[in-house]
């Protein structure tokens, strides 16, 4: 899963892009309104994490613009202004959810989860596909109750397929969710990993539709 994460405070920006790495996510980042504006427009975000006092524009302001120009992405803003009105201000101007400075790492990461994986329409922080079982909470996948030896690039493709069950996800979906904005991407790249969750999953259960991509489909009952 990538996340796009804007913070202007050096330090902060640091522990933040750490934590939400170390948990898992390709990160993206930012540390004014403008850049945050158009990386949020032009590139392919699971969810951001959104400072609302910015310089250049303020979260406010780029939050508007991305959900005026159709940006549906999931979006946590951070503040640390403890006035009521500003929160207001962020679920009306299209937020899905605050966090208020200072706050505990690992209650930002439940969050990140928890909007994730509203978006993609499920409930549990468990998702369940025949005997295949992730675990978003811990980045784990297990097989009828064996655990899975996944690489970090090889979780993120099931992830990304397990959130979007059902759906056709093309190759260049998968780089752009995959991988940060800066790295070398070559989609040939999602065909290996493909090919190494296949030997590691149930035979079947991720369907090539030929000239469209690929879908984690959900075995009959």
């Amino acid at each position: 899963m990538r996340i796009l994460l804007v913070e202007d405070e050096p330090t902060l920006q640091a522990q933040l892009a750490e934590g939400t790495r170390a948990a898992g996510y390709v990160v993206d980042l930012a540390d004014n309104g403008v850049d945050a504006h158009f990386l949020g427009d032009t590139e392919s975000y699971d969810a951001v994490v959104l400072d609302l006092g910015l310089p250049l524009m303020d979260g406010i302001s780029v939050l508007r613009k991305w959900r005026a120009a159709g940006r549906v992405m999931p979006v946590l803003i951070l503040t640390a202004r403890d006035s009521w009105h500003e929160k207001v201000a962020g679920i009306d101007a299209g937020a899905d959810d605050y966090l208020t400075k200072p706050f505990h790492m690992e209650e930002l990461l439940a969050r990140l989860r928890a909007l994730i994986r509203r978006a993609g329409g499920h409930a549990s922080a468990e998702l369940v596909c025949g005997a295949l079982t992730l675990d978003t909470r811990n980045s784990r996948a297990t097989v009828a109750g064996k655990a899975l030896a996944l690489t970090s690039h090889e979780y993120r493709v099931l992830a990304y397929l397990m959130h979007h069950r059902d759906e056709i996800i093309s190759r260049n979906d998968l780089v752009e969710h995959i991988y940060a904005q800066d790295f070398d991407r070559d989609s040939n790249t999602v065909e290996v990993f493909i090919g190494r969750l296949r030997k590691k999953l149930p035979a079947g259960l991720i369907e090539t539709v030929r000239g469209l991509g690929y879908r984690l489909t959900t075995p009959p009952p």
